[in-house]
C-alpha cells in the first residue's frame, strides 16, 4: 500500500502478508517502521483475513534498532522507543489471529523478538538469531520478558549476557523456531501452514490465544514497565554512548564502567 513507506502489505486468500521493507538497512527498526507495523497489525485484527505472515525483504529479516537512530536519540526518545517497541511486541504476543514469522535471514535484538514471538516461526537454515544489545552497551530489557517465557531463566541469562548469535538449528532446539525450511520454499511453506490454519475454527483459535495471553497479562504489565524504565536509564550511560560509537567505528569498545577510578 502506498501509505506505508517501510513495510509492504499484501492480502490474498484469507492471508495478510506484512513485509519489513528496508532491505538496504537490513530492515533495521525505526520509530516510523514500528509505527507502520503496529498500524498494519491493528488493521489485520479487524479485517477479514484469518492468518498473518510476517517476513523481511532482502537478505535479512530484521537487524534490530537502527544504530543511526540510537546514536542520535535522547533518554526521552529512548523511553518513547521502548514504549512503542513494547506495544508492538505485546500486539504480536496477544494478537487474536494466528501469526507466522517467515524468517529469511538474520533476526537480531528486537528483530529476534519479532521473529520468535509469533505463534509459528519458520526459518531458513542460514538464519541467525541473537540479542546483541550488551555488545553496544544497551540493555535487552523489552525482549527479556518474552524470552523468559519461551526458554526459561537460565537460558535467557545466557543469551542476553553473552549477546552471542545462534544458528537456526540451535533456535529450533530451544523451541524458538518451529520448523527449518529451505530458502526457496520459505514463503510457500508459510502459505501452506496458513492454509491449514484457515481450516480451523477462527473463534476457537482466538479463544485459545486469548487464554494463553491472559495467563501472562498481569505479570507482563509490570515487567514491561520496568523494562521501559531500564531502557531510558541505559541510554544516558557512558557505556551506551561508547558502545554505539565503537560499533559505528568498527572497533572494540573501551567501556567507561571498566576503567579504574582513582
Amino acid at each position: 500500500m502506498d501509505r506505508f513507506n517501510d513495510i509492504l502489505v499484501q492480502s490474498a486468500n484469507g492471508v495478510k502478508t506484512i513485509t519489513l521493507n528496508r532491505p538496504d538497512k537490513r530492515n533495521a527498526l525505526t520509530p516510523a517502521l514500528i509505527e507502520e507495523l503496529t498500524v498494519a497489525l491493528r488493521e489485520a485484527e479487524s479485517c477479514d483475513c484469518g492468518v498473518v505472515i510476517l517476513t523481511g525483504a532482502g537478505p535479512a529479516f530484521c537487524a534490530g534498532m537502527d544504530i543511526e537512530h540510537l546514536e542520535n536519540g535522547t533518554p526521552e526518545s529512548s523511553r518513547r522507543d521502548a514504549e512503542n517497541m513494547a506495544h508492538v511486541l505485546r500486539t504480536l504476543y496477544e494478537f487474536p489471529k494466528p501469526v507466522i514469522a517467515a524468517v529469511n535471514g538474520a533476526a537480531i535484538a528486537g528483530g529476534m523478538s519479532l521473529a520468535t514471538i509469533p505463534d509459528f516461526t519458520l526459518a531458513t537454515p542460514e538464519a541467525k538469531f541473537g540479542f546483541n544489545e550488551v555488545r553496544v552497551g544497551f540493555v535487552p530489557a523489552i525482549e527479556a520478558s518474552f524470552l523468559l517465557r519461551q526458554v526459561g531463566e537460565k537460558r535467557t541469562r545466557e543469551l542476553l549476557l553473552t549477546g552471542r548469535l545462534m544458528k537456526a538449528q540451535e533456535a529450533l532446539h530451544l523451541g524458538l523456531v518451529t520448523h527449518i525450511v529451505a530458502a526457496p520454499e520459505l514463503m510457500q511453506s508459510a502459505q501452506a501452514l496458513a492454509c491449514g490454519l484457515l481450516q480451523n475454527s477462527p473463534q476457537a483459535m482466538q479463544a485459545t490465544k486469548n487464554l494463553l495471553a491472559k495467563h501472562a497479562q498481569h505479570r507482563m504489565n509490570e515487567e514491561v514497565e520496568d523494562a521501559i524504565a531500564a531502557n531510558a536509564e541505559q541510554h544516558a550511560t557512558e557505556d551506551f554512548i561508547e558502545g554505539v560509537r565503537a560499533f559505528k567505528q568498527h572497533r572494540k569498545a573501551e567501556w567507561p564502567s571498566r576503567q579504574v577510578k582513582v
